[in-house]
């Protein structure tokens, strides 16, 4: 297999080649915003919807990106193209660009665009039919107090300290609480339940990323004429759920069979969860930007 090519700054690379400056602030500080986008079939599920939350993030960090979405967007697809993928995961990233060692963002003068296309297999494997196992773990969700996790920025370390403790409990995922002991969301996951044939999900104050997945699971939810509710969510819910699941760009839809050693449900993945997982399936060759 052909050595993918990287976009950054307006020229292609090849992935041993595609190189940063060691001052640019998304390396020093984590100081960026980022998109994880699929591909399927030649199909960018949902792109305009994800380039939309890209700015939106950026406008929140007070990042100019510098081009128009458009642009953006045909980037993306160009990237698509010159890797000959149809089928691909797409990682977008804007950082503040390169600065000094200080953190003053004024020394940026001019926003980093980064995108990497590559073929990308089913993130959890043959788990989606057999279901994951999770743990609720130490790390608690960053606080909205502190900084609102609806922006999709490079610091990502509190997912990945849940990460590594779920891993360490030998689980597939990991569970954070938010600041007030509500279940809040996966390390890169939105989180349902579902019960008496209803879609519970914690709603957007609980601290959690409005995921573009998330929002697709509800529309198909009520297209099916399913009641959802969001509203907070406590471990009690999570254990005694008929169904559960986890959503997200790399996981779809991903199936929770356990949760903190308690079986949900008949410890399968449930009747509900498949039903939305086929929906979901229809809809992502469908609904985005042809390439």
């Amino acid at each position: 297999m052909d050595e993918p090519l990287i976009y950054i700054d307006g020229k292609y690379y090849p992935k041993k080649d595609a190189k940063i400056s060691v001052y640019d602030h998304g390396l020093l500080y984590g100081d960026g915003v980022f998109e994880g986008i699929r591909c399927y079939d030649g199909n960018v599920f949902k792109l305009e919807e994800h380039i939309d939350r890209l700015y939106s993030s950026a406008k929140s960090i007070n990042l100019d990106i510098g081009i128009p979405k458009k642009e953006m967007i045909s980037i993306v697809c160009e990237s698509l193209r010159k890797n000959k993928l149809k089928d691909a995961y797409i990682r977008l990233v804007v950082t503040r660009g390169v600065g000094d060692l200080g953190l003053d963002p004024r020394k940026c003068p001019k926003p980093s665009i980064i995108c990497i296309s590559q073929y990308f297999d089913r993130l959890y494997g043959d788990l989606y039919e057999k279901g994951i196992s999770v743990v609720t773990v130490g790390t608690r969700r960053v606080s909205s107090q502190a900084i609102d996790v609806k922006a999709k920025t490079l610091n990502y370390l509190n997912n990945i300290l849940a990460k590594i403790q779920a891993t360490v409990a030998g689980c597939d995922e990991a569970l954070m609480l938010n600041s007030l002991g509500y279940a809040a969301e996966g390390s890169g996951d939105n989180l349902f339940l579902i019960k008496d044939g209803k879609l519970l999900t914690p709603p957007l104050s609980a601290g959690v990323l409005c995921g573009i997945t998330r929002m697709t699971v509800i529309e198909l939810a009520r297209a099916i004429e399913m009641e959802v509710i969001e509203r907070d969510l406590t471990l009690f819910d999570v254990y005694t759920a008929d169904e559960v699941f986890m959503t997200g760009t790399a996981a779809e839809i991903i199936p929770v069979i356990e949760v903190d050693a308690r079986v949900i449900g008949n410890k399968k993945p449930g009747v509900l969860t498949k039903k939305l997982s086929a929906e979901f399936s229809k809809i992502t060759k469908a609904a985005g930007v042809k390439i």
